[in-house]
């Protein structure tokens, strides 16, 4: 595992995925992260549409670039602590 990079997927879900969403075996080209391109983009967990998170993975996995990486740190570090505050005003 890496700390960027798509999250993984519960095991038991990957092949019903691969059969029915085109490119999601692409996601596997890259390790995965505790971080990612589609988590600081909102898309966590199964709050959304897995297809709507494999697009911001696929869009990782092809652009990627260490720049891409330091962005993605940056922004789920402001994320945490965001969310942090939040939750500290409550």
């Amino acid at each position: 595992m890496s700390v960027v990079g798509p999250r993984p997927e519960r095991p038991h879900l990957v092949a019903g995925y691969e059969a029915t969403l085109p490119g999601y075996a692409e996601r596997h080209l890259v390790r995965p992260g505790i971080t990612g391109w589609a988590q600081i983009h909102g898309l966590r967990g199964g709050e959304r549409p897995i297809s709507e998170r494999l697009r911001f993975d696929l869009e990782y996995v092809r652009t990627w670039n260490p720049a891409l990486d330091l962005k993605i740190l940056a922004l789920t570090v402001s994320a945490v602590l965001r969310d942090t505050r939040r939750e500290l005003r409550r």
